[in-house]
């Protein structure tokens, strides 16, 4: 059992090794200039090596994708634990995502090239993203279950899903966005913030209520 252990240990330190490799090629030469050879070469392993741990480039980026949510989720939680306004506690899970992204922001437009096809693994709506969209996905909805409000179960219930997809409009566009610390992202934020706080009360209007349960459910289904 001993060895056993030391031999998971001595197994753990690797894969780490090799995905910090990776992710410091990542940052250093961007997506499409980082290879399996040049990660295990960082890393200090044979190639096979490398392989056994990830099968391929995409299975190290979805290790990243599922390394920077738990980083997120980190410094969000305890944020969210004392606030209880939905649209301060949904800030505060937007502000902090992009943040925690902040190291990649340089390589992130070579991601975006190779994620931009409907059938690239490594597209944050594919099913290989599925674990690391998921604990976006749960942030946002403990922001909302945690929150004191008014808005009917039925839409809370679908606020999540479609708030990841606004989510991923919002780093899309912190992306690209070259202006003074990041300005542009920033208005961009506030007014969503604006439009959804200002919403809000309409919310349990019969009328209303179905219009965002269906225009939600429609959003939310981009992911599919």
């Amino acid at each position: 059992m001993f060895e056993t252990e030391i031999s998971d240990t001595k197994s753990a330190r690797t894969r780490a090794r090799i995905s910090e490799a990776a992710i410091a090629s990542f940052v250093e030469r961007g997506y499409a200039d980082t290879t399996m050879r040049l990660i295990a070469e960082r890393a200090g392993v044979s190639v096979g090596n490398a392989y056994y741990y990830f099968p391929s480039k995409n299975h190290l980026v979805q290790d990243l994708y599922e390394r920077v949510q738990r980083q997120h989720a980190a410094v969000a939680v305890p944020l969210l634990a004392d606030e209880r306004g939905l649209v301060d506690r949904l800030r505060i899970v937007f502000e902090t995502g992009l943040e925690t992204l902040a190291p990649y922001q340089s390589s992130a437009p070579g991601f975006l090239s190779a994620m931009i096809a409907p059938d690239s693994p490594i597209n944050p709506l594919s099913a290989d993203s599925g674990p690391a969209r998921e604990m976006t996905v749960s942030l946002l909805r403990e922001a909302v279950s945690g929150a004191q409000h008014r808005i009917p179960a039925d839409v809370a219930d679908l606020l999540p899903e479609a708030l990841f997809v606004a989510y991923l409009g919002l780093v899309l566009r912190w992306t690209y966005d070259g202006s003074t610390g990041h300005e542009k992202t920033t208005r961009m934020l506030d007014a969503g913030l604006r439009l959804l706080a200002v919403s809000l009360p309409f919310l349990r209007m019969p009328g209303l209520h179905q219009t965002a349960r269906e225009l939600l459910t429609l959003v939310a289904e981009v992911r599919s």
